[in-house]
């Protein structure tokens, strides 16, 4: 079991809602919350104050931009994170590199970056994309190999000519400090080495842990090709209760509320998109079949405590861990058991549920052992957040310090 684990919440750039919110992944959601920069703010809090570590804040046509928005958060917050989606492709590398390096300096390296590589061609084509997803992933691959020589203290100009990426004598003036933690996901054949020969911490939706783990094996496999060890991630949604009744109740409140037109809508929607993470979620819950106005939550428990009616009509992460504080905990720690270090959580609404786990659900973790890195923003034990940048040559000199400007 590894010594430390971070915990990390969602920020809702599309707005939040006591109820579940049909949409995502490349479909329109919002909710009856509005994501007002006075909410968000109150969302940072709260995450703060219950200890996460981060907020992931997504990317997408469905919600607002994730780097503004976060950019206008730092102010508010003192300790807490902000891993930002970012869409390889769609700014280069360079500019990417020198967004993370004002980033940091002016949040004093509060930055981790989300690569997305964007499951509907669709929304892509309306970003002005037009590569399909292998040639996406492939794409990938080379925007972070630039991005990872640029964010590395060297005072070399960087030049590469790829297949999709092309610089020359790319360098900046303030370099990223630290550089910004890199974490990725996808589950296609595309995606895994990708993940292994340039992500920090590989992240996969919340499948039951045997499932997830067996991810984790293909990406530790391929990583040690390029001599590199990972961290491992999985993004869940969660209700956590005093009871497991009232946890189970919360979960029937949301199912109650959905229309099986939305579903029906919604699966139709999600059936189209080109993620094999995606399909995946489908599969757990069946694609909506079993859905009808008055069925039980607990029919799409699929596992002990993991439940897949999130996924009914909210592309994405479609799984929440529900029970009572101490059976989160313990489905938690079969994660962790399971090779997983990094948990991203969310839970509607937002901001009271990063409450009842804060208040509920860490003293328990605390309690088997499972305890969070330290929490200042520089340093974390274990380094469990900071890059790996061994697999890069060391400059023999630092002729790159940032320097005010």
């Amino acid at each position: 079991m590894p010594e430390s684990a971070s915990f990390h919440w969602f920020l809702p750039t599309y707005g939040d809602s006591r109820n579940l919110m049909a949409g995502g992944h490349g479909a329109f959601m919002s909710g009856d919350r509005p994501a007002t920069l006075k909410y968000l703010k109150q969302l940072a809090a709260a995450a703060e104050a219950n200890h996460f570590d981060a907020v992931l804040t997504p990317t997408g046509l469905w919600c607002e931009d994730a780097w503004l928005t976060t950019a206008m958060l730092v102010d508010a917050t003192e300790t807490l994170r902000f891993l930002v989606a970012a869409r390889p492709g769609l700014v280069s590398p360079t500019v990417t590199a020198q967004m993370a390096a004002t980033f940091q300096w002016q949040s004093e390296g509060r930055l981790a970056l989300n690569i997305v590589t964007g499951g509907d061609s669709a929304e892509q084509r309306a970003f002005g994309d037009h590569l399909d997803k292998a040639q996406r992933y492939a794409r990938a691959g080379e925007f972070l190999h630039v991005f990872r020589e640029l964010s590395a203290p060297d005072p070399s100009p960087v030049t590469y000519k790829g297949e999709y990426i092309d610089v020359e004598s790319a360098v900046l003036q303030r370099y990223p400090d630290p550089a910004a933690p890199i974490f990725f996901g996808g589950s296609s054949a595309e995606a895994l080495p990708v993940a292994a020969r340039y992500a920090d911490t590989y992240l996969t939706w919340g499948e039951p842990p045997a499932q997830a783990a067996g991810k984790i094996d293909k990406v530790r496999s391929l990583a040690v090709d390029h001599g590199r060890v990972l961290d491992y991630g999985v993004r869940l949604h969660v209700i956590s209760r005093d009871t497991e009744e009232q946890a189970w109740a919360e979960a029937n409140r949301l199912l109650g509320a959905l229309d099986p037109e939305v579903v029906r809508r919604a699966q139709e929607t999600l059936a189209r998109s080109e993620s094999e993470g995606q399909r995946l979620m489908r599969e757990l819950h069946g694609g909506g079949a079993e859905f009808a106005a008055g069925v039980d939550a607990r029919a799409f428990e699929i596992y002990p405590n993991l439940w897949s009616g999130v996924g009914l009509v909210r592309g994405g992460a479609g799984t929440a861990l529900v029970g009572s504080h101490d059976q989160v905990a313990n489905l938690i720690g079969e994660y962790v058991n399971a090779g997983f270090s990094h948990f991203i959580l969310s839970g509607y609404p937002h901001l009271e549920e990063a409450y009842h786990f804060g208040e509920g659900v860490r003293p328990r973790l605390a309690a088997k052992g499972i305890t969070a890195n330290d929490l200042s923003h520089n340093d974390h034990a274990g380094g469990a957040f900071l890059p790996d940048l061994t697999s890069y040559t060391e400059p023999a000199a630092d002729l790159r310090q940032p320097t005010a400007s």
